[in-house]
Protein backbone atom coordinates (compact mmCIF):
# COMPACT_ATOMS: atom_id res chain seq x y z
CA UNK A 1 0.00 0.00 0.00
CA UNK A 2 1.46 3.34 -0.99
CA UNK A 3 1.83 6.11 1.55
CA UNK A 4 -0.89 8.18 -0.14
CA UNK A 5 -3.44 5.35 -0.03
CA UNK A 6 -2.58 4.64 3.58
CA UNK A 7 -3.28 8.26 4.56
CA UNK A 8 -6.54 8.21 2.56
CA UNK A 9 -7.79 5.06 4.31
CA UNK A 10 -6.87 6.48 7.73
CA UNK A 11 -8.70 9.76 7.06
CA UNK A 12 -11.80 7.96 5.76
CA UNK A 13 -11.77 5.56 8.71
CA UNK A 14 -11.56 8.38 11.25
CA UNK A 15 -14.32 10.25 9.42
CA UNK A 16 -16.51 7.13 9.46
CA UNK A 17 -15.90 6.58 13.17
CA UNK A 18 -16.73 10.16 14.12
CA UNK A 19 -19.27 11.56 11.64
CA UNK A 20 -22.57 9.71 11.46
CA UNK A 21 -22.42 8.00 14.88
CA UNK A 22 -21.76 11.38 16.49
CA UNK A 23 -24.69 13.01 14.68
CA UNK A 24 -27.01 10.12 15.57
CA UNK A 25 -25.94 9.95 19.20
CA UNK A 26 -26.37 13.70 19.75
CA UNK A 27 -29.95 13.55 18.45
CA UNK A 28 -31.24 10.98 20.99
CA UNK A 29 -31.07 7.77 18.92
CA UNK A 30 -33.58 4.97 18.91
CA UNK A 31 -32.45 1.33 19.03
CA UNK A 32 -31.91 1.05 15.25
CA UNK A 33 -29.82 4.22 15.08
CA UNK A 34 -27.76 3.12 18.06
CA UNK A 35 -27.09 -0.26 16.42
CA UNK A 36 -26.19 1.44 13.11
CA UNK A 37 -23.86 3.88 14.86
CA UNK A 38 -22.15 1.04 16.70
CA UNK A 39 -21.65 -0.97 13.50
CA UNK A 40 -20.34 2.05 11.60
CA UNK A 41 -17.91 2.89 14.39
CA UNK A 42 -16.69 -0.71 14.55
CA UNK A 43 -16.10 -0.86 10.78
CA UNK A 44 -14.26 2.46 10.88
CA UNK A 45 -12.05 1.28 13.75
CA UNK A 46 -11.31 -1.98 11.92
CA UNK A 47 -10.31 -0.04 8.78
CA UNK A 48 -8.13 2.28 10.86
CA UNK A 49 -6.32 -0.59 12.57
CA UNK A 50 -5.85 -2.39 9.24
CA UNK A 51 -4.39 0.73 7.60
CA UNK A 52 -2.02 1.38 10.49
CA UNK A 53 -0.52 -2.10 10.20
CA UNK A 54 0.07 -1.94 6.42
CA UNK A 55 3.65 -1.49 5.24
CA UNK A 56 4.29 1.27 2.76
CA UNK A 57 5.38 0.08 -0.71
CA UNK A 58 7.37 3.18 -1.54
CA UNK A 59 10.40 1.16 -2.53
CA UNK A 60 12.48 2.05 -5.53
CA UNK A 61 12.79 -0.27 -8.48
CA UNK A 62 15.93 -2.44 -8.45
CA UNK A 63 17.60 -2.53 -11.86
CA UNK A 64 20.60 -4.38 -13.30
CA UNK A 65 21.68 -3.36 -16.80
CA UNK A 66 24.63 -4.55 -18.91
CA UNK A 67 26.32 -6.59 -16.20
CA UNK A 68 29.55 -8.43 -16.78
CA UNK A 69 30.21 -12.16 -16.90
CA UNK A 70 30.40 -14.39 -13.83
CA UNK A 71 31.78 -17.88 -13.24
CA UNK A 72 30.98 -20.21 -10.34
CA UNK A 73 33.01 -23.25 -9.34
CA UNK A 74 33.55 -25.41 -6.29
CA UNK A 75 29.91 -25.17 -5.14
CA UNK A 76 29.74 -21.41 -5.60
CA UNK A 77 27.02 -19.24 -7.05
CA UNK A 78 27.31 -16.77 -9.93
CA UNK A 79 24.57 -14.21 -10.59
CA UNK A 80 24.81 -11.56 -13.27
CA UNK A 81 21.83 -9.44 -12.39
CA UNK A 82 19.82 -9.38 -9.17
CA UNK A 83 19.64 -11.95 -6.38
CA UNK A 84 16.67 -11.82 -3.99
CA UNK A 85 15.54 -13.85 -1.01
CA UNK A 86 12.08 -15.39 -1.53
CA UNK A 87 9.93 -13.29 -3.84
CA UNK A 88 11.60 -10.05 -2.78
CA UNK A 89 9.74 -6.81 -2.40
CA UNK A 90 9.23 -4.03 -4.87
CA UNK A 91 9.79 -4.13 -8.61
CA UNK A 92 12.94 -5.57 -10.15
CA UNK A 93 14.26 -5.41 -13.71
CA UNK A 94 17.30 -7.00 -15.39
CA UNK A 95 18.36 -6.11 -18.94
CA UNK A 96 21.27 -7.23 -21.06
CA UNK A 97 22.84 -9.25 -18.29
CA UNK A 98 26.19 -10.93 -18.85
CA UNK A 99 26.94 -14.64 -19.14
CA UNK A 100 26.90 -16.72 -15.97
CA UNK A 101 28.73 -20.04 -16.03
CA UNK A 102 28.60 -22.89 -13.52
CA UNK A 103 31.75 -24.98 -13.91
CA UNK A 104 30.95 -28.07 -11.85
CA UNK A 105 27.94 -29.96 -10.60
CA UNK A 106 27.60 -28.23 -7.20
CA UNK A 107 27.80 -24.72 -8.66
CA UNK A 108 24.90 -22.51 -9.65
CA UNK A 109 24.77 -19.77 -12.29
CA UNK A 110 21.94 -17.36 -13.08
CA UNK A 111 21.55 -14.45 -15.45
CA UNK A 112 18.72 -12.01 -14.82
CA UNK A 113 16.85 -12.21 -11.50
CA UNK A 114 17.50 -15.07 -9.05
CA UNK A 115 14.68 -15.62 -6.54
CA UNK A 116 16.32 -18.08 -4.16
Amino acid sequence: MTHGWKITVIVLAVTGVVSTPLIWLLDGPDAGQLAGASIQAAVGIAALVWALFQHADDRAEVTAVRTGSARASGGGRAVTGIRRQGRGSGPARAEQTGNATAVDRDSNATTGIDYS
